[in-house]
């Protein structure tokens, strides 16, 4: 056993449970993914076990220190790279005594550990990071170095229990295979949490986090995603049953009644006609709605119990459910020229970005992939490609479509609105308030969402916000833009843009480091960059 937790629970400030009945056995050597839909708890969980913030309630016991690679790193801004890996006392400890200062204080420092900094340093190559500095301050390197740092700390000091928060999230394509590579290959204990389904197809045990407990699933992630699969499909077919169920007993209330009302008034007619007493009669007909009434109240119990099962069964569903964006067609007819690069570079001063222009076509119902590493200049192209820049050399000719660009920020959705607000931003076909409100619930956004300021939306609730409203708009456009649009977002949200995008029937330009999501939403030409030159691949 390497990792132990028991009965934990996690109460906000607030007073609201963020979970609770937490109980999580990891053995030395396992390998698992932490999974769970935003704000389930996953980092939270991930910062208890670490230790950097105590439980409400429960208790953690972990074998040794686990090493921990966050998702976020601002609160590292202030430190050094070497103050960040935790070997900056050993390094000056070495660089003392090679000066000449043997003091006790050094040696104890040090540890005889006297390759430190030559492991750090190869360490840091190894992620392409010989460029970078011990002493370099945090706040000076981009998102990616910043995590490559981190994941070069697990060679320094070799951990037994290594903790990842996203761990995927700034990589490019060739550090991202290092990961893949060293999570096959290493012996330590791991725990990930992650929606990088390549990641997580690596790993041979997937834990969901929910608010009261820990499910465990013997497989990888396409093991998980079939009996989550097969868990909704057995909750809606016990929804259909029970539907059905509802609505005989409704029927049958019905008709019972019915018999029962004409057998009350024939009983009447059937008396007067036999001359007996009105008493007689009161009495008869008295009995006669008590048993009326004892035989709806029956039938009301069952028609409730049936009700309250449904209710239950529809508010699990939503939630297991990707949403179905439909999209209409693009009204392009496919081959026809949209974008057309000759001889196109980019650069500032004298220098330009890569060494070869570019030469390329993009045409409707094309599913082209961006790629190259970080700094080969992707997003630069992009903006090329829609005029926000000018070449310095070549020309870019556009034909006329329309085209909606989701960046890693979703920078459509308008922070200054609420969320109906900026649905009825989209709301050109002037649907009735009820309609917008109808979709905002098929959404996942019911009543008490709606008055909620956009700014405060996670990454997933932005992206379903933003589909949402382009079916309320009803107006697909003719190309959709995707900077890294899965970077940010919990598996669920992941799932639902996969989703739309595969169904979508239109033009695709796509910057992603995620394999997974590239093959899932069928790209079939790729531009892949270099600083040396671009080179097109169909």
């Amino acid at each position: 056993m390497c990792i132990s937790v028991h009965q934990l629970c996690y109460v906000h400030a607030d007073k609201e449970p963020l979970f609770q009945n937490i109980n999580l056995t990891v053995n030395k050597g396992q390998r698992l993914a932490l999974v769970g839909n935003n704000g389930s708890g996953k980092s939270t969980l991930l910062r208890i076990l670490e230790g950097s913030l105590k439980p409400s309630s429960g208790e953690v016991v972990c074998t040794s220190r686990p090493y921990y690679v966050p998702q976020h790193f601002g609160q590292f801004d202030h430190l050094t790279v070497a103050e960040a890996l935790r070997v900056d006392g050993p390094i000056k400890a070495l660089h003392a005594i090679l000066a000449g200062d043997a003091s006790v204080e050094n040696f104890t420092r040090l540890n005889d550990d006297w390759s430190v900094e030559e492991r750090c340093l190869s360490a840091l190559a190894f992620w392409d990071l010989e460029h970078l500095q011990l002493s370099q301050p945090m706040h000076s390197l981009s998102g990616g170095e910043k995590t490559k740092v981190f994941l070069s700390g697990i060679s320094v000091h070799t951990p037994e229990i290594i903790l990842m928060d996203e761990p995927t999230n700034h990589l490019d394509i060739s550090s991202r295979d290092k990961l893949y590579e060293m999570v096959r290959t290493g012996r330590s204990t791991l725990l990930i949490v992650s929606h990088d389904r390549t990641l997580l197809n690596l790993l041979p045990g997937i834990c969901e986090l929910e608010r009261n407990g820990v499910t465990l699933y013997g497989g990888n992630y396409d093991f998980y995603r079939e009996q989550k699969e097969l868990a909704l499909t057995a909750l809606q077919n016990q929804l259909d049953e029970k539907e059905k169920e509802l609505r005989l007993a409704r029927k049958v209330a019905r008709e019972t009644l019915e018999r029962k009302n004409k057998a009350n008034a024939h009983s009447d007619k059937t008396s007067f006609k036999k001359g007996i007493s009105r008493m007689a009669v009161n009495t008869l007909k008295d009995k006669a709605e008590k048993s009326t009434v004892r035989l709806n109240d029956v039938h009301e119990e069952k028609i409730v119990s049936l009700q309250s099962s449904v209710a239950e069964l529809q508010n699990t569903i939503p939630d297991m459910r990707a949403l179905q964006t439909n999209f209409n067609s693009s009204a392009l007819h496919t081959g026809k020229i949209l974008i057309t690069a000759e001889q196109v570079n980019f650069g500032y001063s004298s220098s330009c970005l890569w060494s070869s222009p570019l030469d390329f076509r993009i045409r409707s119902g094309d599913r082209v992939h961006i790629t190259g590493n970080n700094g080969s200049g992707k997003t630069t192209l992009v903006r090329l490609l829609l005029g926000e820049l000018q070449p310095v050399s070549g020309v870019i000719t556009r034909a006329d479509f329309s085209y909606l660009y989701i960046d890693q920020e979703c920078s459509v959705i308008d922070p200054a609105l609420t969320v109906f607000e900026q649905t009825e931003r989209f709301n050109t076909g002037h649907k009735a308030e009820h309609e917008l409100k109808s979709i905002l619930n098929r959404y996942l956004f019911p009543y008490g969402t709606w008055d909620k300021p956009c700014a405060c939306l996670s990454g997933g609730e932005k992206i379903r916000l933003l589909f949402c409203c382009l079916m309320i708009g009803n107006n697909t456009p003719d190309l959709f833009i995707l900077d890294e649009p899965t970077n940010n977002l919990d598996i669920r949200s992941v799932e639902i843009i996969t989703a739309a995008i595969k169904s979508y029937r239109g033009t695709v330009l796509l910057i992603s480091h995620d394999l997974y999501f590239v093959k899932e939403i069928q790209i079939n030409r790729s531009i892949k960059l270099f600083n040396s030159g671009p080179v097109i691949k169909t």
